[in-house]
C-alpha cells in the first residue's frame, strides 16, 4: 500500500514539474518569436562574450528574465522597454537607422541612433522616439525616409539591431549632434539652411553632423 502511494506521489510530482517546465518554455518562445527579438541568439552571446565589460544587451537581459526561475513572462501583458523605450519606440528607432544608414558601417549606424536619442533628451525636441522621427517643421519631415517611403520598406539587419542596442547601452560617438545631412543627396536649399544655422561637428561616412 505504501509503495503504491509513493509511486503515485512521485508520478504526480513529475507531471507537475513537466507542466511547469512546458509553461516556461511556451512563455519564452512567445517572447522570442516577436519581431523585435528576431536575432541570432548565438551571435548575441558572442557579442556579449567579446564585450564583457559593457552592460548586457537589452535582448539578452529580456531573454534571461523571461527564462529565469524568478518569474514567467506573459507576452499578452509584456510592455518591454529598452533603457526607457517602449517596444514601439524601439522598432521605430531600428527602422529609421536602417533607412538612414543601411549602407553605413556600425559606427555610421550608431551615429544616426545617437542623433535620434540626443533629440529625445533635448528640450527643443519631442520626448519620444516616435515623436522625434515623425516630427514635422513647417509641414516638412525631419527625416527624409519618412517622406519618401524608405522607412516603411527597409528590412532591418542584424548589424542595425546591434548598433541600436549598443547606443541604448550607453555608447555615444556623436559629440552631442542633433542634426545630420548627406551633402551628396540633400536639396541645396536644405544644405544652405544647415550651413547658415548650425554648427558643424564632423563628417563620418556619407553624413555630416551638426549641433
Amino acid at each position: 500500500m505504501n509503495r503504491t502511494y509513493l509511486k503515485f506521489a512521485l508520478l504526480g510530482n513529475l507531471l507537475f514539474l513537466l507542466a511547469l517546465f512546458n509553461c516556461r518554455c511556451i512563455a519564452l518562445n512567445r517572447v522570442a518569436a516577436t519581431e523585435a527579438f528576431r536575432l541570432e541568439y548565438q551571435s548575441s552571446l558572442k557579442q556579449e562574450k567579446n564585450d564583457s565589460g559593457r552592460k548586457y544587451l537589452p535582448f539578452l537581459h529580456m531573454m534571461r528574465q523571461a527564462s529565469s526561475g524568478q518569474r514567467v513572462v506573459d507576452y499578452d501583458v509584456l510592455e518591454q522597454s529598452f533603457e526607457g523605450l517602449t517596444m514601439e519606440d524601439y522598432q521605430i528607432l531600428l527602422r529609421i537607422v536602417e533607412a538612414e544608414a543601411g549602407s553605413e558601417d556600425m559606427t555610421g549606424k550608431m551615429l544616426v541612433a545617437n542623433v535620434v536619442m540626443n533629440r529625445v533628451a533635448d528640450e527643443s525636441f519631442p520626448d519620444t522616439v516616435k515623436e522625434v522621427v515623425f516630427q514635422k517643421a513647417n509641414g516638412v519631415t525631419q527625416f527624409s525616409p519618412v517622406s519618401d517611403g524608405r522607412y516603411e520598406e527597409v528590412k532591418i539587419s542584424e548589424e542595425t539591431v546591434e548598433a541600436v542596442e549598443r547606443v541604448l547601452s550607453g555608447e555615444d560617438h556623436s559629440e552631442g549632434a542633433l542634426y545630420f545631412v548627406s551633402r551628396k543627396y540633400a536639396d541645396p536649399d536644405r544644405l544652405k539652411w544647415f550651413d547658415q544655422n548650425l554648427t558643424p561637428l564632423f563628417t563620418y561616412g556619407g553624413h555630416q553632423f551638426f549641433l
